[in-house]
């Protein structure tokens, strides 16, 4: 068996798209290699700042001949089908075919024997449309035009292909460059030429030239010194998984190394430190063990094995980044200079999206809703409302405009070193989150007064102008800013009415626009309205639409105009909260994946109330959920679910034939006759009353219990009644006995939303 040894030799390479290109060259080859019906021992691919490589072993030396059916029109078929077929099969007449027979009869099937081609005539073949057809987030045209499909593209220009099998060259051109068994060594170290026909002594030999192959062999490397040269000085390495993966992309031969800077910079913040290091410079952070912050040192990885041992490079790279520090310093004491308070007028000058005004205008409403969302959460209004309202100031700060990454972090330091309580500078800082999936959550209360309200006012904002996600579009994150809202509810277990906090939200999004902060137009009249009916469509009444009339200094006729709006898009009245539930369906599937997730029909069934209605308490949601799995799993669930199922076929095929539905309020019990309908009707309503007061004190669990004492008397009641009657009137009595038990059971879930 043979071996195929393939390398892409370019300049460099984006340390962010290497990986991705190796798995996607791995991918492509191994196809190519099936499809010719080879079975490789492995394909693997390697990638590094300046080539792409990749091995395949175990390949034969010619492609085995093989034997092809194509299975064809029927018998008889018209002409034009029979002549398709043929040209597919690449063959001239029906005379080359086989006559088969299934239970429908003859048709035709074309045998194919194919002789195998010489593997290497393969790769040549395979290789350049692989080349000519790869996928790179961004690239180039590059190269000589050719007959294939004009210039190739690449992610840099690309110098060599190195392409061997069993040890021989395999020749081809692509983009000018033909193939050959020649690659280079390290850039500044050994850039010579480098001959290699095998994995073996290319790998070998690259080694030698100062070039590791394996991306995983250099990042354990960096990993590995960075640690021991910290644990030798009795420090901690601030461990950075994106600036690792970074620094494995850049160095061919990484060599591991520590510098100092001047202790003055200790007085700034540890963000301020990392951000300098890492953003410009690509440093790794030190902790010291003994004060849990950041040490004078740095770790810096470079490419090469200097002469003097590094001792000229250290230089260079302590300079430069006390140069970075020296401007984080400066920024950082210019902008104590000014108070946060100060810094809110300006914000009014930072525009936060093309119709939505201002960022200090955003401000405004979010303190303002803080301060409702406040007494929900445990938390001071005026407190609330003062976080908030500085929470975007660091905005407009210089260090914030260096390092966006520092926003909210930035904020804190300022307001605690201008002598802010330590509840406004956390809020200051934890208001954005979660940022990510990983994110914490924030728990203070005015924290998470502050990271609701700037949440919900982004989504209300957005909706207001129609800028709703649509599909897999999602410019503004609006998902991510529900998920959050989701996830704060959710861990903290906060009770609050969703409906209630989204209608307050508008109400200050109105505000803004009637202080004339919005450019409104009558031409938005309806997206407005929408917005308005989305949150809360008992605010659509007299006052509400005179108000808004007066903002478009509309005449009389607005307020039968506004009112045709509102009943024409009453139906969008609960979208809002319909897409905070599928926020909750993604995070209630996501978070409970290792225990095997909650069942997305479990879910359904607890996200509506006896009534229809969408439930906007997602933490009762959560707990309803709980409650109707861990009753499920029980015999009794499992049968009340059962009977449940047979009661509503019952009622839904009677009302088809009937054309009405049974009332369960039309219940006699002077017209129950059978000892198992009265009996029903008993537990019934024993049932009903133990489960109302359950569910008022929000106990899910007892009012499942209480459904699960109809059990007994439903077997009996299918077992000896007749639903179905003669009479007519006991028929429709015991219909609507059956619809007061779906009514029920409605009460704590909507069991029609369960599958199985």
């Amino acid at each position: 068996m043979s071996e195929l040894l393939l390398e892409l030799f370019s300049e460099e390479i984006p340390a962010r798209m290497q990986g991705r290109a190796a798995a996607d060259l791995e991918r492509a080859v191994n196809k190519a290699l099936l499809d010719a019906g080879f079975m490789p021992e492995g394909v693997k691919a390697f990638a590094g700042p300046r080539r792409l490589t990749l091995v395949a072993t175990g390949l034969p030396a010619r492609q085995p001949d093989r034997r092809e059916e194509k299975k064809g029109p029927r018998v008889g078929a018209p002409e034009k089908a029979v002549e398709g077929f043929l040209k597919s099969a690449g063959l001239s007449s029906l005379d080359q075919c086989e006559q088969r027979e299934d239970k429908k009869g003859a048709f035709w099937v074309a045998v194919i024997d194919r002789k195998g081609r010489e593997t290497a005539d393969l790769i040549a073949e395979f290789v350049p449309q692989i080349l000519r057809g790869f996928s790179w987030p961004k690239s180039m045209r590059w190269g000589d035009s050719n007959e294939d499909g004009g210039d190739l593209r690449w992610v840099r220009p690309l110098h060599r292909v190195l392409c061997t099998f069993n040890g021989e060259i395999v020749p081809f051109e692509i983009g000018g460059v033909v193939s050959s068994d020649v690659t280079e060594g390290h850039r500044f170290m050994a850039p010579g030429e480098i001959t290699a026909r095998s994995f073996e002594n290319y790998e070998r030999a690259l080694r030698e030239a100062k070039v590791l192959i394996d991306a995983e062999e250099r990042k354990e490397l960096i990993d590995r010194d960075a640690e021991t040269l910290c644990k030798a000085q009795g420090l901690e390495l601030v461990e950075d998984a994106g600036l690792l993966a970074e620094l494995t992309g850049l160095a061919e031969w990484p060599v591991v190394m520590m510098g100092a800077f001047d202790e003055k910079f200790l007085s700034l913040p540890d963000e301020v430190l990392t951000a300098s290091m890492r953003g410009h410079q690509k440093y790794f952070s030190v902790r010291d063990p003994k004060t849990g912050r950041l040490a004078n040192r740095f770790i810096y990885v470079a490419n090469l094995d200097a002469p003097d041992g590094g001792k000229a490079m250290r230089v260079g790279y302590e300079r430069v980044l006390t140069a970075r520090l020296s401007d984080g310093w400066y920024l950082y004491n210019q902008d104590l200079k000014r108070p946060l308070a100060d810094r809110i007028d300006d914000l009014d000058q930072v525009t936060f999206f093309e119709g939505l005004g201002s960022v200090g205008e955003k401000a405004r409403r979010v303190a303002a809703l803080a301060k409702e969302i406040a007494p929900a959460v445990g938390a001071d209004p005026e407190t609330a409302e003062r976080a908030a309202l500085l929470a975007k100031a660091d905005l407009v700060t210089g260090m914030v405009y260096e390092f966006p990454e520092l926003q909210g972090v930035m904020g804190r330091y300022y307001a605690l070193e201008q002598g802010a309580a330590a509840d406004i500078a956390d809020a200051i800082r934890d208001h954005y989150k979660p940022a990510g999936q990983d994110d914490a959550v924030p728990t203070a209360p005015v924290s998470v007064a502050v990271a609701l309200a700037d949440k919900i006012d982004t989504l209300t904002a957005f909706w207001a102008i129609g800028k709703k996600p649509t599909g897999s579009s999602d410019p503004f994150a609006l998902r991510r800013a529900a998920l959050g809202v989701v996830e704060i509810l959710s861990l903290i277990k906060i009770n609050v009415q969703v409906f209630e906090i989204l209608a307050k939200s508008f109400s200050e999004f109105f505000e803004t626009a009637n202080s004339g902060g919005l450019e409104l137009n009558f031409n938005n009249f309806e997206t407005y309205f929408n917005s308005a009916l989305a949150i809360n469509p008992e605010a659509i009444d007299d006052s509400f639409v005179r108000n808004i009339r007066s903002v478009f200094n509309e005449n009389s006729d607005g307020l039968t105009r506004a009112r045709k709006y509102a009943t024409y898009h009453r139906e969008q009245s609960r979208s809002v909260v319909s897409f905070f539930h599928d926020r909750l369906k993604v995070y209630l599937r996501d978070s409970s994946s290792k225990n095997g997730g909650h069942r997305h029909d479990h879910i359904d069934a607890v996200l509506v109330d006896a009534d229809g209605n969408l439930q906007d308490d997602l933490v009762l949601i959560v707990a309803r959920l709980e409650a109707l799995e861990a009753f499920l799993k029980t015999d009794d669930g499992a049968n009340l679910v059962a009977a449940y199922k047979r009661a509503a076929n019952i009622l839904k095929a009677e009302a088809k034939k009937d054309k009405k539905r049974a009332d369960p309020n039309a219940v006699e019990a002077g017209a129950l006759v059978e000892p198992e309908e009265k009996a029903l009707f008993a537990a019934l309503s024993d049932a009903e009353a133990k489960a109302a007061e359950a569910i008022a004190d929000e106990n899910f669990e007892a009012a499942m219990a209480a459904l699960s004492q109809l059990r007994a008397p439903l077997d009996a009641f299918f077992d000896k009644v007749t639903v179905n009657a003669d009479d007519a009137k006991r028929r429709a009595n015991r219909l609507s006995l059956l619809a007061r038990l779906t009514a029920a059971t409605a009460r704590v879930a909507d069991f029609s939303k369960l599958e199985g």
